[in-house]
């Protein structure tokens, strides 16, 4: 396992939190649109017939996509085709959102939902390919435009969460460290990373009364009436 991985285990565990609770939503064939690597695809096929991954050419991870199509243009799938639709952590990245929430409603079947996930309190990322951040206002305003009609938008942890790791990403990066003393450095935070990642969502329970201001980010759960 990569020693950064113990950094931010956290958000994983969220966004496992936030696809757990969304499972009442998959079903029939499943379109994952920035599907990368397609780590979630064994997760979906519990509940779904059939998985669909999307993704372009010029990502900079692995892809283990079905199909390749631009997801700033036209989605290289037929109309209605998608009982369900994800996309994590994808929004960002794109130069035309509207383009690609419109697409989604075209290959999304009546009465469908579309699941998505992006970063707000977030560094940037996948340089050059990093353009937009969205308050929850932003995006109920563009799914709305789209066609959709908002199930719900939900902060993914709070100010004390998202705090916990802002720093430890940025402990990854402060140092320029020959390798072996970089690896050495890495060890040593990982004690403090657990801590703060066990801690700090105590904390936004306890003191953080309004999640939407400074979180690491929205889940939206939005249908095609």
């Amino acid at each position: 396992m990569n020693i950064t991985n113990y950094s931010n285990w956290l958000v994983r565990k969220i966004g496992k939190e936030f696809l757990n609770k969304y499972s009442l939503y998959y079903k029939g064939v499943l379109v994952d649109l920035g599907c990368g690597e397609a780590k979630n695809k064994d997760f979906f096929l519990r509940y779904v017939d059939k998985y669909i991954g999307v993704d372009w050419n010029n990502s900079l991870h692995n892809i283990e996509a079905d199909i390749i199509s631009n997801l700033n243009k036209k989605i290289e799938l037929e109309d209605e085709i998608a009982d369900t639709i994800v996309s994590i952590s994808v929004m960002e990245h794109l130069k035309e959102p509207q383009n690609f929430l419109k697409e989604s409603y075209r290959i999304l079947k009546k009465d469908g939902y579309m699941i998505l996930q992006v970063p707000w309190q977030w560094w940037i990322h996948e340089s050059p390919y990093d353009y937009f951040r969205y308050t929850p206002y932003a995006l109920k305003y563009m799914f709305e435009k789209a066609g959709f009609e908002i199930v719900e938008i939900s902060p993914a942890g709070g100010f004390f969460s998202m705090m916990a790791l802002k720093i430890n990403y940025f402990t990854i990066r402060m140092f320029k460290l020959p390798k072996y003393l970089w690896k050495i450095w890495l060890f040593s935070l990982i004690p403090f990373w657990t801590i703060n990642q066990l801690i700090a969502p105590i904390l936004d329970k306890i003191f953080d009364r309004d999640y939407n201001l400074e979180t690491s980010g929205f889940w939206v759960v939005a249908k095609k009436e």
